[in-house]
């Protein structure tokens, strides 16, 4: 079961509603979850953003395009079919995908004209 689940089965066993003044433990327990894995998105984008930082760096000195159509296509392809198998929207997948490749072009862009100089 799952932990959020888990988390309301308990709730729903206890007789001891809290008082509307005081804070849900129920509720605390899913920020925190929902905090930490904010946490969690923020250093793996920042780590994503390093490396492809440095393909932009590299694609700028060997002259290659900035933006790559067939990888991106195959990105989304996978990350789609992933999404599926984890039960998300392959739909918000694809858009939140595709915002991360339009900034990633954007940095490869600009590490190519700082290149040219």
């Amino acid at each position: 079961m799952a932990s959020a689940q888990l988390l309301l089965v308990l709730h729903d066993m206890s007789n001891d509603a809290h008082l509307p003044n005081e804070p849900d433990p129920i509720l605390a327990g899913f920020r925190k979850s929902i905090d930490n894995i904010d946490a969690a998105l923020i250093h793996i984008l920042a780590e994503r953003f390093r490396i492809t930082q440095a393909v932009g760096e590299y694609k700028a000195k060997a002259t290659l395009p900035p933006a790559d159509p067939d990888r991106e296509q195959r990105q989304i392809d996978r990350l789609r079919a992933l999404s599926e198998d984890a039960n998300l929207d392959p739909e918000f997948s694809e858009k939140f995908l595709r915002f991360i490749i339009d900034e990633v072009i954007r940095h490869h862009e600009k590490a190519r004209e700082d290149r040219r100089g």
